[in-house]
């Protein structure tokens, strides 16, 4: 069977597991995205694994569509990557926090234990919240750390900045006192260049 025939066949079947918790599918590149309703996450993530036969847990990460050219959506989304080793299928799952300012979504650590640390991470990261999370706390950035590093407003230089004062015998944290700047590229390119020497 071609690639687009058995994963129109998997959309239509995982259509048919997850009902209205589903919110549109996208074949691309030889892949199926599912988008989910986040209010349905949790439960969603259940049918996967019991229903359609997604075991384990690949990845999640979070993403931030700020500054996605052409995006109008929600901000902020988790994206699960997902495999069935059972049937030999991958399926990406994307689920949209519904508030751009405190992005919500529901922890999937009682569906798949593996998303324990990656929900920390896209949490630490992105500031995406996981209801339900058993342990809920930075994992990659410091105890003082302010901020997401990862969102699109989040300043390259950061916020604070941290260094060893010998009179206090300790690291102390202090407002950057590196100024802003702006990187900007050396050479800017047509956007097909080379196009024609590699196809012509």
């Amino acid at each position: 069977m071609p690639m687009s025939s058995a994963l129109e066949s998997l959309a239509q079947s995982l259509s048919e597991v997850l009902g209205e918790a589903l919110q549109s599918h996208v074949i691309q590149l030889d892949e199926l995205t599912l988008t989910v309703a986040a209010d349905q996450w949790r439960e969603a993530a259940r049918r996967l694994r019991d229903a359609a036969g997604f075991e384990q847990l690949i990845d999640l990460c979070g993403v931030d569509y700020a500054t996605y050219t052409g995006w109008s959506g929600r901000r902020f989304c988790a994206v699960v990557h997902l495999l069935s080793v059972r049937h030999n299928q991958r399926v990406r799952v994307k689920v949209f926090a519904q508030n751009d300012d405190l992005p919500l979504l529901d922890s999937v650590v009682s569906v798949w234990p593996v998303a324990n640390w990656f929900e920390r991470e896209a949490f630490d990261l992105f500031g995406i919240v996981f209801q339900g999370h058993p342990d809920l706390r930075r994992i990659l950035t410091d105890y003082g750390f302010v901020g997401h590093p990862f969102r699109k407003d989040f300043p390259i230089s950061g916020h604070v900045e941290m260094r060893y004062d010998p009179q206090r015998k300790r690291v102390v944290y202090q407002p950057i006192t590196i100024p802003p700047r702006e990187v900007t590229p050396r050479t800017l390119r047509p956007e097909h260049y080379g196009d024609t020497e590699r196809h012509g």
